[in-house]
């Protein structure tokens, strides 16, 4: 069914990013990453990112999740401004109003899956303390691996690490999520599956933006913003039937 984007968003952006330019050096000459890069993503949005690799995509998911900065323009998530911020303010920002999925999962070895789910509250003292493996078991049970809760990564699943990894970036309720190619290392019974539950999300109000090139996810997202060469190539809103 088609999903009107004017309908239930929030007036005011998640994300708001302004003539947004972001260059490395590279030896002795100048890397351009992203250049006069305009856009913005409502409440409750589904949108992928697509593009080349070195359109520019991971560039943007590293300025949307604080983990750097432009070089010029202003990109603005969650009524913050990360080019003002300081490294404190940054892990702040990280903490409480960002949730990172990655296409490899990046849990804590060492630690079992309800203790990852943690983490990210220790980290950013989100919740009081005796809440918190409350919490991550009711995370892990809405992803459906609760069973899997004092099992380490290396004792699970490909498909039960990524629903973990997704627990652990929901545990401060960030008002953003962003997830990397998170299919790219799952079967196709498990990316589905997974897709399914993000799109659950989604419904309840979370807002997704997603890198990703697997053509099974530009059909469930509300809209496409295609980049190439460090720029936005083409946006669309997508039709859903």
């Amino acid at each position: 069914m088609y999903r009107s984007i004017a309908q239930s968003l929030s007036p005011e952006p998640v994300i708001r990013l302004r003539g947004v330019n972001k260059t490395y050096a590279a030896g002795s000459a100048t890397c351009v990453a992203l250049a006069d890069v305009d856009l913005e993503v409502f409440a409750g949005e589904f949108v992928a990112i697509t593009g080349k690799s070195g359109s520019g995509k991971s560039t943007v998911l590293n300025l949307l999740g604080g983990l750097d900065r432009p070089t010029a323009g202003e990109v603005w998530v969650d009524g913050q401004a990360v080019q003002t911020l300081s490294e404190q303010a940054l892990a702040r920002l990280r903490g409480r109003s960002v949730g990172i999925v990655f296409q490899f999962f990046q849990l804590m070895p060492t630690l079992s899956a309800v203790e990852n789910v943690m983490l990210p509250m220790d980290l950013a003292g989100r919740w009081p303390a005796s809440e918190r493996r409350q919490r991550a078991l009711a995370l892990l049970d809405r992803l459906g691996v609760q069973a899997q809760a004092d099992k380490l990564p290396s004792a699970m699943s490909g498909g039960q690490q990524q629903r973990v990894a997704v627990a652990r970036a929901l545990a401060n309720a960030p008002a953003l999520l962003l997830a990397d190619e998170p299919t790219g290392n799952l079967d196709s019974y498990n990316a589905s599956s997974l897709l399914d539950l993000l799109g659950e999300l989604v419904a309840e109000g979370q807002t997704l933006v997603m890198v990703t090139h697997d053509p099974s996810v530009l059909r469930r997202v509300d809209r496409t913003i295609a980049l190439e060469d460090g720029r936005v190539a083409s946006r669309q809103e997508v039709c859903h039937v």
